[in-house]
């Protein structure tokens, strides 16, 4: 029996010599897929083995299979302690997203080899701690040199751009050597955060440029990795686009690279969540569509915590447009349990609520807030303000910006206060802020020259205040208490003469004798005269008066002027023309300038009897004046033959002339032919 076993275990060694042989050569050739079947067969002769199942574990990470190698690892705890086996369970936790457990296991390793340490600063950018990451890559580059040094720099230049993007720090020089295009793409991001946008253009067009003279010497490089690398590029290019205001250009940029259908799905969920703050509360229906994009699988691990809490703002601003009000409601109270102290989730609650016309429950939601977050209360006080403005309430919203203490002497402010007091006519409320915030400069001062043991003068804005508050009483009858005002301005600047002058014409309106006396300090006209060059004043652009310039005289007009000396022409008046019914004799009317309706003898028009007469009366009844109406018995209408007995009657009207065709005796009917003789030669003059 001893053997038959030492024959099977010598048979079962060559066999196993054999599989490491198999292991070692598809090792070579990157066949991890054969090697790992190599290995189960090791691992059937001795499954204990400690190389056996560490090349099991890099097989199975090697073939993309991390969740499959983290449980042989857990497994075999025994065999595979924390020191053999850290790197790679760190590194199978890290690409399944456990960034944290990744942290504990590197941090538990007892030896802290160059493998675990480029982990680390990979685990720290994750986490977005990114202090400590930019301190581990500078100890990996300063204590390592090999053919990875180009990628260290690399990670180093992102860690600086996430820190000026996300943490508004100013990045320090590094003096890295832009040599490749990553490294011109991270610059580029870098000064994004600063606001250079035109000098970050300018780094994303050299890393293009880079890119495309790179693919040169690539081989191996697919369509697809030259359009994946490409979309980067220009997404962060149409991203410039979109903050310099060119919204067009960026929103067509941007639909191209959706139209090429890049891999990367944090790439996409940027572009659609940048598609839809262009769209805003327009073009909805497409903004529906982009927002699918922001919800793929994996898009929480490929993107930063601000860059994700943007999109949720603006998930639940677009469920707010398009009347969701219970998604927006879900969203926002999610919103604001991750970030307590964020102040977009209450300010868009309270737009959802004023949107259902709830706007005093709005200004109790945001009461609620500023009282549990003092640090904040300012921009949610302005926001109550501006509701208390759009309900009519001026006077509440004045209270509620008055509140603001940090706010009160601030320039902007008084003015708004200082505008709304007067459009509500409380003119003491006006001088009222103006007297605090001068007082606040005032005890300012004070302070400052206490803690620096030398006097400073008065700032501007103090003076200012000061000036407009004089205007401002001034402009409302308030003399006396603009005078002290500017009596203070003068004694700081004594040579103001416009501050004089103002005293002086205050002074004039309440006491006249005191006027005169600081007329005296005004200065004399010729102190004041100024050395003004007339011609060129003139001549100049935007001069309202021009000085003709005397054109040249050549020839005969040369001549005509030396022979007329200073004799000028006079000019003949042409004498005006006469009517043609002028009588010398006559007083001509002294109305005649004023209309027809105007003159004392105008009686109106005389309305025609038989107009008043027509269709008066029942249907069927004649009047008296019927007669008249029949066109068969007027002077002008044909005679008709006679009816037996009544040739007489004809005969006896036939000369009567009808009271329509007589006409008026006397000064009437001369007075309508002037009439009419006036109207046609109204030109005359007369």
């Amino acid at each position: 029996k001893m053997a038959a076993a030492a024959a099977a275990g010598g048979a079962g060694a060559a066999a196993a010599a054999a599989l490491w042989s198999e292991v070692n050569r598809c090792g070579q050739n990157g066949d991890f897929a054969r090697a790992l079947k190599s290995v189960n067969k090791i691992l059937q002769i001795s499954k204990d083995d400690v190389t056996a199942l560490q090349c099991k574990v890099v097989c199975l990470i090697q073939n993309g299979n991390f969740k499959e190698a983290l449980g042989v690892i857990n497994t075999h705890t025994k065999v595979l302690t924390s020191d053999v086996i850290a790197f790679e369970k760190a590194y199978c936790e890290y690409r399944l997203n456990r960034i944290e457990n990744a942290l504990k296991t590197i941090q538990s390793a007892s030896q802290q080899t160059d493998k675990l340490k480029e982990l680390y600063g990979q685990v720290l950018y994750r986490l977005e701690r990114y202090d400590d990451c930019l301190a581990a890559y500078r100890d990996l580059i300063r204590n390592s040199q090999d053919e990875y040094e180009e990628e260290r720099k690399t990670n180093l230049s992102a860690v600086v751009a996430a820190q000026s993007t996300w943490e508004k720090v100013m990045p320090e020089d590094l003096g890295l050597r832009e040599a490749t295009y990553e490294l011109c793409y991270n610059s580029a991001c870098a000064l994004i955060g600063q606001g250079k946008l035109n000098e970050a253009m300018k780094k994303l067009q050299k890393a293009e440029a880079f890119f495309l003279f790179a693919l040169i010497f690539l081989q191996d490089v697919t369509e697809e990795d030259i359009e994946a690398e490409l979309a980067i590029i220009h997404g962060q290019m149409a991203y410039i686009m979109q903050l310099q205001g060119h919204t067009e250009d960026a929103l067509q940029l941007y639909n191209q690279i959706i139209k090429l259908k890049p891999t990367d799905v944090g790439l996409l969920a940027v572009i659609a969540n940048n598609i839809i703050t262009i769209n805003k509360d327009q073009n909805v229906f497409d903004s529906k569509k982009k927002v699918k994009l922001t919800n793929a699988e994996g898009v929480e691990h490929k993107l930063s915590k601000k860059q994700l809490q943007a999109i949720e703002f603006n998930k639940a601003l677009l469920a707010m447009y398009t009347n969701q009000a219970d998604q927006c409601r879900k969203l926002s109270a999610s919103l604001q349990s991750q970030s307590p102290e964020h102040l977009l989730p209450v300010l868009i609650q309270a737009a959802q609520l004023c949107r259902e016309k709830q706007h005093a429950k709005a200004v109790g939601l945001l009461q609620d807030f500023a009282d549990q977050h003092p640090a904040n209360a300012a921009e949610i006080k302005l926001t109550m303000a501006q509701l208390k403005i759009a309900q009519g309430s001026i006077t509440k919203a004045c209270m509620i910006l008055r509140s603001i203490e940090e706010l009160q002497h601030k320039p902007g402010m008084v003015s708004a206060l200082v505008t709304m007091y007067s459009h509500e006519e409380d003119i003491d409320s006006a001088i009222e802020v103006f007297t605090q915030a001068i007082q606040w400069y005032q005890q300012f001062q004070a302070k400052t020259n206490y803690h620096c043991c030398v006097f400073q003068p008065k700032s501007p804005v103090h003076l200012s205040l000061i000036r407009e508050a004089a205007n401002f009483k001034l402009k409302h009858g308030r003399k006396k208490e603009a005078i002290s005002d500017l009596e203070e301005l003068w004694k700081q600047n004594p040579k103001d003469v416009h501050t004089l002058a103002q005293l002086i014409s205050a002074y004039s309106l309440v006491d006249p004798e005191k006027a005169k006396v600081l007329s005296k300090h005004l200065p004399s006209s010729d102190t004041m005269s100024l050395k003004v060059d007339v011609d060129a004043l003139e001549n100049s652009h935007g001069a309202t008066y021009v000085r003709k310039k005397a054109g040249k005289l050549t020839g005969d007009n040369q001549q005509k002027e030396q022979g007329q000396g200073d004799v000028k022409k006079k000019k003949k008046k042409k004498k005006g023309k006469l009517p043609k019914n002028y009588d010398p004799k006559v007083t001509p009317d002294p109305e005649r300038w004023l209309p027809m309706r105007e003159r004392s003898y105008y009686r109106g028009r005389k309305k025609g009897k038989k107009k008043d007469q027509v269709g008066k009366g029942t249907q069927g009844s004649t009047t008296a004046g019927s007669s008249e109406l029949d066109a068969s018995r007027t002077a002008s209408s044909p005679p008709t033959s006679p009816r037996p007995g009544s040739a007489a009657a004809v005969s006896a009207t036939s000369n009567v002339i009808p009271p329509r065709h007589q006409k008026p005796a006397g000064a009437p009917a001369t007075k309508k032919k002037q009439q009419q003789k006036k109207k046609k030669g109204a030109k005359g003059g007369w």
